[in-house]
């Protein structure tokens, strides 16, 4: 039986901003630049009292909690203190799998310190992390990778939830189905749509209708729903995609996008030269000012090999946009994917980890 925690920083950035200022604690922080265009990075507790969330526009977060103490994003000190926290993992595991800076999956099912339980690693971790860099993080104890996740947020902030394997499905037949990984916004309205709500009803639904109404996805949902998941921490993430790009201080045309779009190419090639694989998709991504997004893809026989070929590639996705010539458009981007199979360099950018990243074979204990 596998041992997985998954740790969580609780309300990271706002809580790096008020442990290095003293007068904001207790107050409601927003990280985010002001403006129309930007958007809430973080929100500290105190904030999230009046509904400010993450992802939010800057200017409704300022409506909603008109004393908001607003903080301008500092991304390399987040990144400094991201780093410590790896140090503080690597000291009971090597197998971790970083989905942000401020969170990660660790496999414990034999630890380095020779804790005798994953719980002991998790209280280990959440006391060094308050000890050293005087901030708190949540942790969920689970035999599988997307249990333990929803089990960090059980019992937020600076909390520690456990789910044993015996309690695994009682622990999900409450939850709302659209708590399972993949299940979003449209996929609940689906199961809305055949009464099912909770995971629970979604586990009395026999394998084969699901199946039959959403493919493989359905076989998919039937073992969320079941508790199964067999998915590895995984130490070494490989890049998919590789992409640049801007929100406009105000709308634009198409026809305007021209200058963006050859700018977005040239700093989308000056990344690619630093990755050893070789994309075979150039894409260009548009989201109008009503925010209904678009993209446009394209994998050529013979892929762009400069800037200004990439940006030629680009403008010729942007001649296949058909919509009113009078839509205007908020934002840009560029990128390349669907990298070629070569071997590529372990990728464990987000936390910047100098360290060698290590096998997916556990450690001897």
């Amino acid at each position: 039986m596998r041992k997985i925690v998954h740790i969580d920083m609780d309300a990271f950035y706002a809580s790096v901003e008020q442990r290095d200022d003293p007068a904001l604690r207790g107050k409601p922080v927003v990280v985010a630049w002001k403006g129309a265009r930007s958007v809430v990075c973080a929100a500290s507790y105190e904030a999230r009292k009046f509904g400010v969330r993450s992802a939010m526009p800057a200017i409704r977060a300022e409506r909603l909690c008109p004393q908001a103490v607003f903080v301008p994003p500092d991304f390399a000190r987040y990144k400094a203190v991201s780093k410590h926290v790896r140090e503080i993992l690597e000291r009971h595991t090597d197998l971790i799998e970083p989905l942000s800076l401020d969170e990660a999956y660790l496999d414990v099912s034999c630890n380095k310190q020779g804790l005798a339980t994953a719980t002991e690693v998790a209280q280990a971790i959440r006391a060094s992390i308050r000890e050293e860099l005087s901030l708190t993080a949540s942790a969920g104890i689970a035999p599988n990778k997307f249990v333990a996740k929803i089990a960090s947020d059980h019992r937020k902030p600076d909390g520690l939830f456990v789910v044993r394997p015996e309690r695994v499905l009682s622990f999900l037949t409450p939850l709302p189905a659209a708590r399972l990984p993949g299940v979003g916004q449209v996929m609940a309205e689906k199961l809305a749509a055949l009464a099912i709500h909770t995971v629970g009803e979604l586990r009395a639904v026999p394998t084969p209708l699901l199946v039959h109404k959403f493919g493989r996805w359905g076989l998919k949902l039937a073992e969320l729903a079941r508790g199964i998941d067999d998915e590895p921490v995984v130490p070494s993430r490989v890049r998919q995609s590789i992409s640049s790009e801007d929100t406009f201080s105000e709308d634009h045309f198409l026809d305007e996008l021209g200058p963006t779009i050859t700018r977005l190419a040239e700093r989308v090639w000056a990344l690619a030269q630093r990755e050893p694989r070789r994309a075979r998709t150039v894409q260009l991504k548009l989201k109008t000012s009503d925010f209904q997004t678009l993209t446009r893809s394209l994998s050529p026989e013979a892929m762009p090999t400069s800037a200004q070929s990439l940006a030629e590639v680009a403008l010729a996705l942007r001649d296949r946009v058909d919509l009113p010539p009078r839509t205007r458009f908020r934002l840009v981007g560029v990128g390349l994917a669907h990298f070629d199979d070569a071997a590529p360099s372990p990728q464990d950018a987000l936390f910047r980890a100098d360290a060698a990243v290590a096998s997916d074979s556990p450690r001897p204990c």
